[in-house]
């Protein structure tokens, strides 16, 4: 098969195209030829390095991948080859007390495709069968390799961390990006009251308002504390929604009501923030990191988008050869949603049209 693969850190050079045998499922494995694949920012830090963490290099990134099945190993009898899918991008040992009880996203052994094990960007990947779900219909590849890992986050962050509840105030940054698209739409969802983002220009934060959002603010144009407190009449929000981190947190910790709730999946601009622990007990706000989620709650997710009630957002696509680019227009933040990755032919097509049977 034919993909790219990081052999040591770098720039864009450090994407290696070449060709290798293809991957053979192990007893209880499957290999899906894949049609598309999204990027993350977890791509470029893989690309370049992370100091003091070791990733298993040579290895082929990209965590959201949807295809077909290609190949199945010995004990895998429920899927037909040619059988379109979603990958999980999450895989744990599926064995642990952590496992069984449904958060495998908490097992010792947890690590997401494209970082601890080979992943999309290639034309042929091998995963557990359990990471194998239906592709959701009326989705194109495109659209399915968009949502897995994003949306998940997403829907953790702000039910199973967050608790956002009907009538809640909340606050989002970064709207242009892919977990935020995502929180914006599920926000909507659950009902909040005021969606508040933020964002570098007029145009995401128009986008944003297609999304669900009620309200936007510019980052960079004031200050979105005040900006933030005139939308909500000196209220504040019961919620932010970060994965910005160090450039963010402080303001954001100023906006919560008392019993406010911040959650953060990321440090995009900075790991290290400062926090007021006075303004913690006294208004009685809570802290939460989040990383990912179930396969559990990946799987309740997807009637959501069989119905239309969420959406995948995509920017662009690229073909896969043009991976390096494609990793520079992500660096650049210039994107609205998720950029994907093409691979062979058919990631547009919908392989289960809505209404048609299979």
């Amino acid at each position: 098969m034919k993909g790219l693969r990081i052999a040591r850190h770098g720039g864009p050079e450090a994407l290696e195209w070449g060709e290798w045998p293809d991957p053979s499922p192990g007893p209880g494995e499957v290999t899906v030829r894949v049609r598309a694949c999204a990027l993350n920012h977890l791509d470029l830090w893989l690309r370049n390095g992370v100091p003091g963490h070791r990733f298993p290099l040579p290895l082929v990134p990209g965590s959201e991948i949807a295809g077909d099945v290609a190949a199945t190993g010995a004990g895998v009898a429920d899927l037909a080859l040619g059988t379109p899918c979603l990958v999980a991008s999450g895989v744990s040992c599926g064995v642990c007390a952590r496992c069984l009880a449904g958060l495998d996203h908490l097992c010792a052994r947890y690590g997401l495709l494209g970082e601890h094990r080979d992943g999309g960007y290639a034309e042929l990947v091998t995963v557990p069968r359990r990471n194998v779900l239906p592709l959701p219909r009326g989705l194109s590849y495109v659209e399915a390799a968009a949502l897995p890992l994003g949306f998940l986050t997403a829907w953790h962050m702000l039910t199973a961390r967050a608790g956002l509840a009907a009538h809640e105030d909340i606050l989002l940054h970064a709207a242009g990006s892919g977990v935020t698209t995502a929180g914006i739409q599920i926000a909507r969802l659950l009902g909040a009251r005021r969606i508040l983002v933020t964002a570098g220009s007029a145009e995401k934060l128009a986008r944003a308002r297609e999304l669900g959002a009620t309200h936007g603010l510019l980052y960079n144009q004031g200050d979105f504390v005040r900006a933030a407190r005139e939308a909500t009449h000196g209220e504040g929000v019961d919620v932010v929604f970060d994965h910005v981190g160090g450039e963010t947190f402080e303001r954001s910790l100023k906006l919560l009501k008392r019993g406010g709730r911040i959650v953060l999946c990321g440090a995009t601009s900075g790991a290290e923030a400062k926090i007021n622990l006075r303004a913690l007990f006294f208004k009685q706000i809570s802290v939460l990191g989040s990383t990912m989620g179930s396969l559990a709650e990946l799987m309740s997710l997807l009637p959501y988008f069989e119905s239309g009630a969420l959406r995948p957002v995509v920017d662009r696509t690229f073909p896969l050869a043009e991976a390096p680019a494609a990793q520079e227009f992500l660096a650049r933040r210039g994107a609205f949603g998720k950029l994907v990755l093409t691979v062979g032919t058919g990631a547009r097509e919908v392989p289960h049209p809505k209404g048609v049977a299979t």
